[in-house]
């Protein structure tokens, strides 16, 4: 017998690419369950299923910096934070955070279908009773070319699994000029927006006039740090909650094109924040 739940929960989180560099990334996640009827004519309670299969994402992959090990140019060491990850390819990176920071995998590449297999048998390595096999698919929301953003970030302030300083979302973006839907502004922050990583100010170490800049912040799970280069990296006035980038993109975008602009900035799948500006 087969159960399946579609769309049972998002998996937000950043991987490192050798082409891209940071990535962020967000996907819808699918589950099929294969087992044995119950003499109560069930596999497994619908009810059930989702808090069990979440729990389980939520030790895994989800909220962490997902990193091939074998990608050439990348390192993984111990430091007095956790775990030292640092990279060359395509720009140089170096990130220090306690180990479930990261989800450290023997591979070059992260790819979807791959990360799907390995979720599915790290949900199968303790499934329910009666489940026999577990399956999942990661699936990206569909997202029409140049009207989605990637980024990642880190907020310290937060008490669960987002303190991590380097974990990211996929989103949308919609921006209404004067009432009117502004596809060239959506498309130009997007594209200006495309894997970057977004930084609060006050966590900043050094000069912002540096080569490549450092953040460093100590939240509930440790101390967190994170080096990279320039030109990646978006300095924000505030903590980078979704709340604040919809209030900047909407006081930028006014403040540059004028007239009345409201901003909806996803956080991922199916969740954000608007924000309204005027000048």
């Amino acid at each position: 017998m087969n159960l399946f739940v579609h769309s049972l929960t998002a998996l937000d989180a950043s991987y490192w690419c050798a082409e891209r560099g940071l990535v962020g990334a967000s996907w819808q996640v699918d589950v099929e369950l294969d087992g044995e009827l119950g003499e109560d004519g069930m596999l497994f309670d619908f009810g059930e299923v989702k808090p069990w299969a979440k729990r389980q994402i939520d030790a895994t992959l989800d909220h962490t910096l997902i990193v091939p090990t074998q990608m050439p140019g990348l390192s993984v060491s111990e430091c007095a934070e956790g775990l030292c990850v640092r990279t060359q390819l395509p720009w140089p990176m170096e990130v220090r955070a306690p180990r479930q920071a990261f989800t450290l995998l023997p591979w070059s590449t992260i790819e979807p279908q791959r990360l799907s297999r390995y979720l599915g048998e790290q949900l199968g390595k303790r499934p329910p009773p009666r489940v026999g096999e577990v399956r999942v698919q990661l699936r990206e929301e569909p997202i029409a070319p140049g009207f989605g953003y990637t980024y990642s970030h880190g907020l310290k302030h937060h008490a669960g699994n987002c303190q991590r300083i380097a974990h990211g979302h996929r989103s949308r973006l919609g921006i209404w000029r004067d009432g009117e839907l502004d596809e060239a502004l959506i498309q130009r922050w997007c594209a200006r927006l495309a894997d970057i990583y977004l930084a609060d100010r006050a966590d900043l170490v050094g000069s912002e006039e540096d080569e490549s800049l450092r953040f460093a912040y100590e939240s509930l799970q440790g101390q967190f740090r994170i080096r990279l280069p320039r030109e990646r990296v978006v300095l924000m006035p505030f903590t980078t909650t979704v709340e604040q980038i919809a209030h900047w993109l909407a006081e930028e975008t006014a403040l540059a094109h004028g007239g009345r602009i409201r901003v909806q900035a996803f956080e991922g799948i199916g969740k954000g924040a608007t924000a309204e500006a005027k000048r």
